[in-house]
């Protein structure tokens, strides 16, 4: 695994692989100063930069166009389809600087919350600017996939529900909601290799299998759990409200510490700070 960007050679820092690496087709990996550079020229490589080469990439910058060099990438660049949530049927249907700013907030929520995902979760994390809604904060997340499927997958809460997101190589993302209204208690089954988180609705189980990381599954479900448990027979309308208060306000502190280090500027603490809050009314 190289660590060095393939196009300005520069060593790659901890920041440029948060989250997985900005990888390329031909294995070779961008740094996040450079991904911003190419994406300001070409914006679907902010979500399918994996189709890509350095060359394709070299090529870009130099003529400003980009031309493919597989058939595999023509069909990756087809029509994005989210099922079950909204859809998308062009790359620009949300904003380029809207995406960027919205795709930040999501990995740094998730790096908040202690989600230690897969690299083969990238894609879905990629995705999700488009499946979480612009104040809709993530809570907890895991790995996560259905069960007897091979899909990389996450499995997110938020305030109003459970998310499920999902992707196959070179197939559509699918996403999957769960309202806090349906569900009516989840359940946990232990193994020591892929452990089992239950959602239980009116209708039906849906199960999930964690293959990647059995303790941060545990953590997880300790979270459902607390939330999803303690009603069993009432109506749950809002049930994250209690226990994702005491998260916020962590969030909050840890906002105001990237803000004093210069990480973040005062127009992102204030629109960031404005969420969070929002999520306590």
């Amino acid at each position: 695994m190289s660590n060095i960007c393939a196009l300005c050679n520069a060593e790659l820092t901890s920041i440029d692989t948060l989250l997985g690496e900005n990888k390329l087709s031909d294995g070779g990996n961008l740094c996040n100063k450079c991904l911003d550079k190419v994406s300001n020229i070409h914006q679907e490589l902010l979500y399918n930069l994996n189709a890509f080469s350095i060359n394709d990439i070299k090529n870009l910058v130099q003529t400003g166009k980009i031309e493919p060099e597989t058939l595999q990438t023509k069909q990756k660049a087809e029509v994005v389809k989210i099922e079950s949530l909204v859809q998308f049927t062009e790359s620009n249907d949300m904003p380029h600087d809207l995406y960027k700013r919205r795709l930040k907030e999501i990995k740094y929520q998730l790096e908040q919350v202690g989600a230690n995902l897969s690299m083969f979760t990238k894609g879905e994390i990629k995705e999700l600017p488009r499946i979480l809604a612009i104040d809709e904060v993530i809570l907890a997340a895991t790995d996560a996939q259905f069960l007897k499927t091979v899909d990389a997958g996450i499995l997110l809460v938020t305030p109003k529900r459970i998310v499920s997101v999902s992707k196959a190589m070179f197939s559509p993302v699918k996403v999957n909601e769960y309202p806090n209204e349906t569900i009516t208690e989840v359940s946990f089954v232990s193994n020591s290799i892929s452990p089992v988180i239950k959602l239980h609705t009116k209708d039906r189980v849906i199960e999930f299998e964690c293959f990647y990381d059995r303790l941060d599954a545990e953590r997880f479900y300790g979270f459902i759990n607390k939330i999803y448990n303690q009603k069993k027979i009432q109506q749950q309308t809002a049930p994250a409200k209690e226990e994702a208060s005491g998260l916020i306000f962590e969030q909050l502190e840890k906002l105001g510490k990237l803000r004093e280090n210069g990480i973040l500027t005062e127009e992102e603490f204030a629109e960031q700070k404005k969420k969070l809050l929002d999520q306590l009314s």
